[in-house]
């Protein structure tokens, strides 16, 4: 299994907004070949920046090859939807990880 981390850094006047378009966006992801599920999260530690909240949001897929095909074909369209709507009142930062066995 694979985990595709999303960290975003939102403005605090737009979080609620940010919050209605992402619930729907990651149910457009989850629709996608290979995402078996997703869990969102409020960071509190570290604590954001002043004026900022921050989101974490990890998905999990079955392999490499389901992520490397989502960041082929449908990455640039949905990045760019949030850009479209929010413009710079947020930052993402994405983070790949592999399980490993104990």
């Amino acid at each position: 299994m694979l985990i595709y981390e999303v960290n975003v850094d939102v403005d605090a006047e737009i979080h609620a907004a940010y919050l209605a378009w992402l619930r729907p966006h990651i149910d457009e992801i989850l629709a996608l070949p290979g995402f078996t599920g997703a869990q969102m999260f409020e960071v509190t530690e570290p604590a954001p920046s002043e004026g900022q909240r921050s989101l974490c949001v990890q998905y999990r897929l079955v392999d490499a090859a389901a992520l490397d095909a989502y960041l082929r074909e449908h990455a640039p369209r949905l990045r760019a939807d949030g850009v479209a709507r929010f413009g710079t009142r947020f930052r993402a930062q994405r983070r790949v990880m592999q399980t490993l066995e104990r």
